[in-house]
């Protein structure tokens, strides 16, 4: 069976023909754009952009599957120890009290924290095709080469590459031991107990940490003998200019950035959008 990697993927399209530096500035734009919000109408106008982009960019579900799953279990488990935790946050933040239903002491349904969860629920869904977008579309070399030509250190940006590289290499090497292991007999179905799975997969992890570090000693001496390190420049095979597609994709990342910080400052006067007041 071949194995569906997290990795770069190379298809024609406006987001793939932009540069590494311009994605990279998008990304932190719209990051901090979603961040620094909590207006629940700001964050679904930033996700149905997000995945709009992420439509074009022509990214397979196949490829993203495993990390969605990952993101969906994480925001569930985040939400239920936030309501655990805090269960009247959200009466506390809006300065009203909606009760829907009481649970059990100090534990109840109301409107105010049902919002504030929906909305820190749409505040992180709206990161992850953002993270998405700039990881499957971005090929690190050219990536590594922007940086360098902003100013930041060839060393610092060989280490991002190297990075980016090494994801799908994890992917595989990770899907080659637990082949190997399971061939040998070891249990990872769904058949045996979670306790028994968890317990075999300390078998594929330990090889892999071992794998890593010798890949990283291999990766290292041939830099070495290759005398990476000793100029103060050098030149890259992949680099690309500015273009008319760059500007404008920074052009409306910094407008949403902008627009985003005008709503919270001049309409909302807060971070927070109150539709209880």
């Amino acid at each position: 069976m071949k194995m569906k990697l997290f990795s770069y993927n190379l298809v024609d399209t406006y987001v793939h023909r932009l540069s590494g530096l311009t994605k990279l500035i998008c990304f932190l734009l719209l990051t901090f754009a979603v961040m620094f919000s909590y207006d629940i109408r700001v964050l679904i106008f930033v996700l149905a952009f997000s995945l709009w982009i992420l439509r074009i960019s022509l990214i397979k579900y196949k490829q993203i599957r495993l990390m969605v799953i990952y993101v969906a279990v994480f925001l569930i488990t985040n939400a239920i120890i936030a309501y655990l935790f805090a269960p009247e946050y959200g009466v506390d933040l809006y300065g009203t009290r909606h009760e829907l239903a009481h649970i059990l002491g100090r534990y109840s349904i109301t409107q105010e924290q049902m919002f504030y969860q929906m909305t820190k629920l749409i505040k992180y869904a709206s990161v992850i095709p953002l993270g998405i977008i700039f990881l499957l579309t971005t090929n690190p070399s050219e990536f590594a080469s922007s940086l360098n030509g902003v100013g930041v250190h060839y060393k610092a940006a060989f280490a991002v590459e190297l990075t980016l590289r090494y994801f799908p290499d994890v992917q595989r090497e990770y899907h080659d031991i637990s082949q190997a292991q399971q061939a040998r007999g070891l249990e990872l179905s769904s058949k045996t107990k979670l306790g028994t799975r968890f317990k075999n997969s300390l078998q594929i992890i330990i090889p892999l940490i071992f794998s890593t570090l010798d890949r990283i000693e291999l990766i290292s001496n041939a830099m070495d003998l290759r005398g990476f390190g000793k100029q103060k420049k050098r030149t890259w095979y992949n680099q690309r200019r500015l273009t008319k597609e760059d500007v404008l994709a920074i052009v409306v990342s910094v407008a949403i950035f902008l627009f985003t910080i005008a709503v919270s400052v001049f309409v909302n006067h807060s971070r927070f959008y109150n539709p209880f007041i």
